[in-house]
């Protein structure tokens, strides 16, 4: 069975960023094959990783709903376009939740991603799901068992604080995770003992081990605006560096 690594916290933190940052390391180490599943319905995965979605679940559901094509039933036509909304690349796939039905719906579409992990999960080695805000997500996906949850979160009071509520819900959500750690991203240089100090207590309280801190980086901002794949990012790029380092230690 394939390691489910899932991304958690609130809007806004970077947890994209550390999702493509991620799936480099991934491909660096010959950790593949790797199913990447952008879960938000604001998804960008694809564009820091520098390819075209041309159709996701929510567009799937969608066409579900009008007359089906003849001689097909609908499993079989779920999952012919199932596996074209697979975009291949090198190493990994990558899957788009894109729109739900409605405002504030998203059941169905989860039904059908759920479905598709079922049938997916045994051709990989890892798959990585880039939440939405909170934690309601991976339980309404059927992730049941998460081998790796990263809570994710800005150098903020609030970020941290949500952080801590983040990791206290999979219980009550009926998620196991076996490992819950943090990663706080876009540290500024030369950040002060007030944040070290809070972080620490966010972590003494909510049962997660820090994972490390990610340094704020105007280079992959303009890598983003430039329409450049965060793949290929240089190998001596500070955040890079340092996402790498926290990758092996959670990951070796």
């Amino acid at each position: 069975m394939p390691k489910v690594i899932a991304m958690a916290g609130k809007g806004g933190v970077g947890k994209t960023t550390v999702s493509a940052l991620l799936i480099n390391y991934l491909l660096n180490r010959g950790k593949t094959p790797v199913l990447a599943v952008d879960a938000d319905a604001n998804a960008n995965l694809n564009e820091l990783l520098g390819l075209a979605v041309e159709l996701t679940i929510g567009q799937i559901r969608k066409e579900m709903k009008s007359e089906l094509p003849p001689n097909i039933t609908r499993d079989q036509y779920m999952e012919m376009k199932l596996h074209q909304a697979l975009v291949e690349a090198r190493g990994f796939d990558l899957l788009s939740m894109g729109q739900p039905d409605g405002p504030g719906c998203y059941c169905s579409a989860n039904q059908y991603l759920a479905m598709t992990m079922e049938h997916l999960a045994g051709n990989y080695q890892y798959i990585l799901v880039d939440n939405e805000a909170g934690m309601e997500h991976l339980s309404r996906m059927n992730l049941r068992v998460i081998d790796l949850l990263l809570v994710v979160s800005d150098p903020s009071a609030r970020g941290i604080m949500t952080a801590e509520r983040i990791a206290a819900l999979t219980g009550p959500l009926g998620v196991e995770t076996k490992a819950k750690y943090l990663v706080v991203n876009r540290v500024p240089e030369g950040a002060g003992q007030p944040l070290h100090n809070r972080i620490e207590e966010a972590v003494s309280k909510s049962g997660l081990t820090l994972a490390g801190l990610l340094p704020q980086s105007e280079s992959l901002a303009d890598w983003e605006l430039a329409g450049r794949s965060y793949l290929e990012l240089p190998a001596d790029e500070p955040v890079l560096t340092a996402a790498f380092a926290i990758f092996d230690k959670i990951l070796e």
